[in-house]
Order: C-alpha cells, then structure tokens, then sequence
C-alpha cells in the first residue's frame, strides 16, 4: 500500500518521492491496462500516459477517495479512451495469468490453457463488464472503490459483475466444450 506521506512529499514537490510513488504504482497501472486492452503494446502505451497523468496531476489528488482508487480512476479512463480509439488485438502473451503446477507437468499445460480460456474471455466481455471484472478480481477493489473508480452507482457496479459472470460462465463452457479459441 502506498505510504500517505509519500504521496505528501510527492505533492510538496519532492522528485525523489514522485519518483518512488511512480515506481511502487507501475506493475498495477500496467497490468490493469494489460487486461483492459489485451494487448501488450497498448498496454504499455496506456500505463506510461497513465504514469505520466498521475506524475503531472499529483497535486488535484485529495484524500476523499483512496490513492489507489485515483490512481485507476486515470489508467481506467485512458484504457477506455484508447478502446474506443482502436480495438484491441488479442496478444499470446499471458502473463500473470499463469497457474504453477509442481513437478506436474499435464497440470501445467492444463493450467495454461485455463489461463489463456480466462484471458480471452475477459477480452471477449463489453468494455465495461471487462473494466469491472479487472478492477474486482485482477485488481482485488471492493464493490464500493470500483463504484468510485468508475465513477458509477454500486447497484450498477454489481448489475456489471453479475452480468460479467454470466458471460464468462458462458464463454468458458463454450472453450471447455471445445469452442473456437482466439
């Protein structure tokens, strides 16, 4: 968790606290880019304009909502902006995706396949079932910091994961039943 004074440093106008601040924030910014965009690239493209937003903007944060929240209030924005711009292309890359099975190696293989089933079932969700989905199981918010994320009711937000789930459920019996992947 990102220390408060930290970000009151950063805001002061310490580098080296902005800095630091960045780089404890980065592997989240990019990996909820990543699962939003699907694609590595726009993912990486996405984060740096995030990371740069955050580095530029740190002085409008206030402590109404939490840091973290802010924080994918902005990469969140971006990733849907830059969706609307341009659909995603599907990447091969998995990522953390990726379930390790000791020493068993049919596990292994298996897992993988589980994991590129889910990724590209969340990349095949509407864009706002898919932002919900990141923000609630990759991201681990609770109900009420995805609401505030995204600037949405609550009612709205667990409407979204309800009706995600029914898709993802849907999608990944149509991979385990041997449906076209990809």
């Amino acid at each position: 968790m990102v220390e408060l004074s930290l970000i009151k440093a950063a805001q002061a106008g310490d580098r080296d606290a902005l800095v630091a601040l960045l780089r404890e924030i980065e592997s989240q910014v990019y990996r909820t880019a990543y699962y939003l965009l699907n694609n590595e690239q726009d993912a990486l493209d996405a984060s740096q304009e995030a990371l740069i937003r955050i580095y530029t903007k740190i002085d409008s944060y206030e402590e109404k909502a939490q840091f973290r929240t802010w924080v994918q209030r902005i990469v969140t924005n971006i990733c849907i902006d830059k969706f609307r711009r341009n659909r995603p292309s599907v990447s091969i890359d998995e990522h953390e995706l990726v379930f390790h099975a000791a020493d068993d190696v049919e596990g292994e293989v298996m897992s993988q396949y589980a994991a590129e089933d889910i990724r590209q079932a969340i990349g095949k969700l509407p864009e706002h079932h898919r932002t919900v989905v990141v923000l609630r199981y990759l991201q681990d918010f609770s109900y009420n910091e995805i609401a505030d994320s995204l600037n949405l009711p609550l009612n709205t937000v667990k409407s979204y994961l309800f009706r995600a789930r029914q898709q993802l459920q849907v999608l990944l019996h149509d991979y385990r039943k041997g449906g076209v992947r990809g």
